[in-house]
């Protein structure tokens, strides 16, 4: 698998929110009658910078997709108030239609744009082989590595063109080493194309490894209780001694 060396750049305007979440809280009405309700989210506050990349962490079951989707203005919160810049969710599978190839489905979120297929093709070629994905733009996704299906699936998340990008652990269903080198390819198309970033994970060192900052949030109803600032240049080693020592402090806040 092909990866790519993250270049210098431009810091993130973390004077500029392009997220802002206050006292924000979201519950769903029980699955069952006579249920209680049960609440995702409760107070929970955060803010984005724009061009800054921040994970958020947090035990299973803690609203960290719910807290995506109301960025996404996919759902309402209940209380509290979000302002975020337009955001795309790029969801924990990678959701490629079966029956198209890459260029296609990376095409697709042109395609819902209105742009001409020819055109939105052209486009997503390009950026597949900027992804390292030259000479597989017609495989179907089942011809795909899981790694590669990933990348196919980001490369639809960018087309979409929206400044803020919601990544719901995104190499989650990968093995170890894949997620790996998947890890360090997102560090280097990230700094070949700034985004805003928020990025849900289950895996500290992945978080730590990518973020300019961690969010920990507290079992359900997720809360904010811990921000970690990963001031770390990059490119990172992940054995680096102040990324392992950042990654110990935040697996205490979870276990807190």
């Amino acid at each position: 698998m092909q990866t790519q060396t993250p270049a210098p750049s431009a810091a993130p305007r973390i004077d500029v929110d392009a997220v802002r979440l206050d006292a924000v809280c979201k519950s769903f009405a029980p699955a069952r009658r006579r249920a209680p309700a049960v609440t995702a989210l409760q107070d929970l506050t955060l803010r984005v910078g724009e061009g800054e990349i921040v994970a958020v962490v947090g035990p299973s079951g803690c609203g960290k997709t719910t807290l995506l989707e109301l960025i996404c203005g996919l759902t309402t919160a209940d209380a509290g108030t979000i302002d975020a810049q337009d955001a795309v969710l790029m969801a924990q599978r990678d959701l490629l239609l079966p029956w198209a190839d890459a260029v296609d489905n990376a095409a697709l979120a042109l395609r819902v744009a209105g742009l001409q297929r020819s055109a939105a093709r052209r486009r997503a070629a390009a950026l597949l082989v900027d992804f390292g994905l030259g000479g597989f733009e017609a495989a179907r996704p089942h011809e795909l590595s899981g790694g590669m299906r990933q990348r196919v699936a980001f490369a639809r998340t960018l087309l979409a063109g929206r400044p803020v990008l919601c990544l719901d652990e995104p190499f989650a269903s990968l093995d170890a080493l894949t997620r790996l080198q998947m890890q360090d390819w997102l560090a280097g198309a990230l700094s070949a194309d700034p985004r805003t970033v928020v990025l849900v994970t289950h895996d500290v060192e992945e978080a730590i490894v990518l973020a300019d900052r961690v969010a920990v949030l507290s079992p359900r109803p997720g809360r904010v209780v811990a921000t970690l600032e990963v001031d770390v240049p990059r490119p990172r080693n992940r054995m680096a001694p102040e990324l392992v020592a950042l990654r110990g402090r935040a697996l205490r806040e979870l276990a807190a």
